[in-house]
């Protein structure tokens, strides 16, 4: 089983920045909750690196509320990690109950906890294979410093004591610390003291602090940093832009390279990749056969490969997107909807009728246009496409593709003035694919053989 924290770093690295956003519906009702709650799940999706519903907002609407709470859950797509802030804490029989609540029936990834009562209060959540537990270390509240700041005989205070404790309780792939946003000071000791360890950072927003103070609670490697967020998106008027701008803001504190969580099962599982022997176009014989127009079958995955193309587009300067046509035009619109770009195609063969219109779309000569594909041999496609689009006199300098299945094509494209970016390689899928025991050892080299040739 994944671990939490490793989900939780591969999800930040698709999006480009660890933002969590922070699920508190203030309704009068269990209805009413649950609606606000998919809204705000629906519109943050596409950058958020985890959610985390509060139980207390659930909790104090009774047992329909209980009831919302677990649809929520369900409800977020499985690649986006979540986080219950439940903030629980209790002698150890009482805490497997706790537990058994929050990952057995609720189905949250993690939980947040605190850390009064002592190791053995948490043992039980850890006691759950591949789950996460984030212990409270400094909080965001204005009263949180009558106790953890508290200086002790070593001149360490409650809350540098406790993240140092932690630290020894269990390994950063399974335990975080919890550190308000509002304390920059706080969030560099921390930091110091717990180099490896994921923070949760609450308190920026409604709260006061902003991206800017979070640098120093940045890992080395620029992760190891959710900041969460809920009130100042929640209740934006688009929180879909709102929790973008703060993503972008994320991002811009310490690029990170961006490096997808492996797509290879997803594709797998939809019938995308598929091995035997197989015919390609050029007449060559193959061990393995990559088709992505399965992805129209399976919404799950074609929402997760959209996602992947996220960061990557991010560091684009463009007005729109253009599919090669016709095989990419489903995965061009997932990805149009999680970029909230403009979406413009070129016409195969013009037509003859209405506009007769060659590319479809509102754009402008002189627009800048990044084409995407989802699979590149040799590029003859996509030159193709740029050469329609280009004849229109819209600008075309990248392409963006989801497999790269030979390397061959970024020379031919080079020499048109177009920069291939991939998502992913054929070679790393088959790769990831092994490692997960989808494909056994020989066919992993017949098709690594073909590859090399």
């Amino acid at each position: 089983m994944t671990g939490f924290f490793a989900a939780l770093e591969a999800r930040a690295r698709t999006t480009g920045a660890a933002l969590c956003i922070g699920i508190d519906p203030r309704a009068d009702d269990a209805g009413a909750a649950l609606a606000a709650a998919r809204h705000l799940v629906a519109a943050t999706a596409p950058v958020a690196a985890a959610f985390k519903p509060n139980a207390a907002f659930f909790e104090a609407l009774g047992p329909d509320g209980i009831e919302a709470l677990i649809e929520v859950v369900a409800g977020i797509p499985e690649e986006i990690p979540v986080i219950l802030d439940a903030k629980r804490g209790d002698i150890a029989y009482s805490a497997e109950g706790y537990a058994r609540a929050a990952f057995g029936v609720i189905g949250a990834g993690a939980i947040t906890l605190s850390p009064y009562l002592g190791r053995d209060a948490l043992e039980p959540f850890l006691a759950w294979e591949g789950r996460g537990v984030w212990v409270l270390c400094r909080t965001s509240n204005p009263g949180s410093t009558e106790i953890q700041d508290i200086a002790l005989p070593d001149g360490s205070t409650i809350a540098e004591r406790i993240a140092t404790l932690a630290t020894t309780w269990a390994g950063p792939d399974r335990l975080g610390l919890v550190v308000g946003a509002t304390q920059p000071e706080a969030l560099a000791v921390i930091r110091r003291i717990a180099p490896e360890q994921w923070i949760l950072a609450p308190g920026v927003g409604a709260q006061g602090a902003t991206p800017a103070g979070l640098q120093a609670g940045l890992r080395s490697d620029g992760m190891g940093l959710l900041v969460t967020v809920s009130r100042s998106v929640a209740a934006a008027a688009d929180p879909g832009v709102a929790a973008r701008e703060l993503r972008d803001a994320l991002a811009r504190l310490r690029p990170v390279p961006t490096r997808p969580a492996s797509l290879a099962p997803a594709l797998h599982d939809a019938g995308c990749i598929r091995f035997g022997e197989f015919t390609l176009r050029s007449g060559v014989n193959s061990p393995i056969y990559v088709d992505l127009r399965a992805l129209t079958g399976d919404a799950v995955a074609l929402r997760r490969v959209a996602a992947a193309f996220v960061p990557v587009l991010a560091a684009l300067d463009f007005q729109h997107l253009a599919p090669v046509p016709y095989g990419a035009l489903p995965l061009g619109t997932a990805v149009a909807l999680a970029t909230e770009s403009s979406l413009v195609w070129p016409r195969a063969q013009p037509k003859d009728h209405g506009t007769a219109a060659r590319v479809e779309g509102r754009w402008q000569p002189g627009d800048k246009v990044v084409l995407l594909d989802d699979v590149i041999t040799s590029g003859t496609s996509a030159l193709e496409a740029a050469g329609l689009l280009r004849n229109a006199g819209l600008v075309v300098e990248h392409l963006v593709v989801l497999v790269e299945r030979d390397p061959g094509a970024r020379s031919a494209l080079a020499d048109a003035g177009i920069a291939l970016t991939a998502v992913t390689t054929l070679a790393d899928l088959v790769a990831d694919l092994a490692a997960a025991g989808a494909i056994d050892s020989e066919q992993q080299r017949a098709v690594e053989a073909f590859l090399a040739q």
